[in-house]
């Protein structure tokens, strides 16, 4: 092998050097976490390197100018409750690097390559096959491949590291959003695990999430991160060094804010990640765990089984022996859950329970259709009936094509509240209600809303200027209630309605009162848009440009506003 010559003064800056054979980087050349000057953020008053290479950055502080600051500089979550998940630990600390370049140029025990099923250079990671010659891709071809989720292990070839460890990321599709978390997270393990296997101590990882397959970046990272600190927390002693390879500002920059979280390095930084983690980080490997899936075995109470089973005579007939066990079984009944017993209830039975309650909402005396609300005759459902009416709706929209729907940006993603919960943003503005097929548009709902309703999640609602336009009536939200299915009433945590109407309070007090008090109660109205930021960060929202001209409308002339053009926060001078 070529003698190491020692590193580029662009490579101390975490960035490459561009054209000719570039040195090799040993891993005490690369910054260590831990290390102190890696702790600077970038701020408003200290630009970070993206900066430098023409990145926006944030505008200097000025008398009157509030600005939001960085997750893990700020003190808004301080004084929040509750125990660390990812406690302080240096040892570990000491074990994490990050490097802003490719992972080929650094001299480790092993580098990672994201790469497709068939190991073929074009979908390799950019870059690897020139550094390593031509040998790489003979071994890979005798491989016989490798599944998604798994790795495999070749020689470096000409590269400084040893080994090569190719691994296949998940295609992200937002329906099985769950699943690709965890085929993503067996990636990281899966290369970490084949290291220990081979005795090899230090690692290289870029990205393993892809453009080409649709992974977002921060949520990946989040995935990554953790997969990464769960492991050590077991195999610390295996392993001397993780290195996280970014090669892009966006990416960089994601990694600086996100590993605080779950790599502390002090106790402030431990307090502050308790309020700024997502509420789901996994289970002890980093793996998402659906607590509705779980199989749970209830362990009968003592004696029952025994006298359950004594109470069958032996000598009986098969037809007498049948109903002495139906008898002597009535003890069980108490501990079958009733829900799973409602589903297996006779369809006809179901059927003309369904049409007495429908009959007997008609006969009632309507209040809703009396005060302009519409008609919620529509009978209420039990518990297995929303679920079918949910699956079914589902499994249509999964089936169709609803990008018009989608473009119209009724409702879309936005990132999390400030406890970390996923949020919906829900435009009332752009409900064309004259032009909108209802039926469609429910489909959309359902299949935008069904990976968030799986967990503690909050709604916005931003209502400006949207008393201009028709709004469905009260059916219609019981109606959309029903097909969300009860999992989504018991996880959704808030719905912040931002510049509400005194038409729209009204509404929603008349939702409490005939359509879902439990969901309903959960509104809080914000008047201005500062308030909003308080439960939502601003970073985390895409709010359209009319929104911010309306709250400088409404609110312009007192106190914190948000200047529409800059989306900027300043006090308003008092005249």
């Amino acid at each position: 092998m070529l003698p190491r010559s020692p590193p580029s003064a662009a490579a101390g800056a975490m960035v490459p050097g561009v054209g000719g054979v570039e040195p090799a980087v040993t891993l005490d050349q690369v910054p260590r976490w831990s290390d102190p000057d890696q702790r600077i953020f970038p701020t408003a008053s200290a630009p970070d390197e993206a900066s430098a290479e023409g990145g926006r950055s944030e505008p200097p502080a000025a008398s009157g100018f509030l600005s939001f600051s960085d997750p893990l500089t700020g003190d808004a979550a301080a004084g929040r409750g509750g125990a660390s998940r990812f406690p302080v630990d240096q040892e570990i600390n000491s074990r994490i690097y990050l490097w802003r370049g490719q992972p080929w140029n650094l001299e480790v025990d092993a580098v990672v390559n994201s790469t497709n099923e068939s190991l073929d250079e074009a979908h390799s990671s950019p870059g690897l096959h020139a550094a390593a010659g031509s040998g790489l891709a003979e071994e890979c071809a005798t491989l016989g491949g490798c599944r998604t989720g798994m790795a495999k292990m070749t020689n470096g070839y000409d590269l400084p590291a040893r080994k090569v460890i190719h691994t296949v990321g998940p295609k992200y599709a937002v329906k099985y959003h769950t699943a690709a978390e965890n085929a993503l997270s067996h990636c990281y393990r899966s290369c970490l695990e084949l290291l220990i296997e081979n005795g090899l101590e230090s690692i290289a990882m870029g990205c393993i999430y892809t453009e080409a397959k649709n992974y977002p970046r921060e949520p990946a990272a989040h995935v990554a991160i953790r997969t990464v600190r769960r492991f050590l927390e077991k195999q610390k002693g295996n392993i001397a060094g993780v290195v996280f390879c970014t090669t892009s500002s966006s990416d960089t920059e994601i990694y600086k804010r996100l590993l605080p979280l779950y790599f502390p390095r002090d106790k402030q930084e431990e307090e502050i990640a308790i309020s700024k983690l997502p509420a789901d980080v996994g289970d002890e490997n980093g793996e998402t765990v659906i607590d509705e899936r779980k199989i749970r075995i209830r362990p009968l109470p003592a004696g029952v089984i025994d006298r359950t089973v004594t109470a069958t005579p032996t000598n009986l007939p098969l037809s007498d022996s049948g109903s002495a066990l139906k008898r002597g079984s009535s003890k069980l009944d108490s501990y079958l859950d009733p829900s799973f017993m409602s589903i297996i209830k006779d369809p006809d039975l179901r059927r003309k329970e369904q049409w007495e309650r429908s009959a007997q909402a008609q006969k009632g005396f309507n209040y809703a259709r009396l005060l302009g609300y519409g008609d919620l005759g529509c009978p209420s459902l039990s518990a297995a009936e929303e679920y079918s009416l949910h699956s079914r709706y589902l499994a249509k929209a999964n089936s169709l094509n609803l990008l018009e729907i989608a473009e119209m940006k009724i409702i879309y993603r936005g990132g999390a509240d400030i406890e970390g919960r996923p949020v919906m943003v829900v435009v009332g503005a752009h409900f064309l209600l004259r032009c909108l097929d209802l039926e469609r548009f429910v489909l959309h709902v359902v299949k935008e809303f069904e990976p968030l309703i799986q967990k503690p999640y909050s709604i916005v609602y931003l209502h400006s200027a949207a008393s201009l336009q028709p709004q469905p009536d009260l059916g219609f939200m019981k109606r959309l209630q029903q097909i969300l299915g009860r999992k989504h009433q018991r996880n959704l945590h808030a719905i912040y309605v931002l510049h509400p109407t005194l038409g729209l309070r009204t509404a929603v007090l008349a939702m409490q009162m005939f359509v879902d008090g439990e969901v309903w109660r959960k509104v809080v109205y914000v008047d201005r848009l500062v308030q909003l930021f308080g439960y939502v960060p601003r970073e985390q929202l895409t709010i359209p440009d009319f929104v911010f001209q309306h709250d400088l409308e409404v609110n312009g002339g007192r106190g914190l506003i948000v200047d529409p053009r800059t989306k900027h926060i300043y006090q308003r001078a008092s005249n």
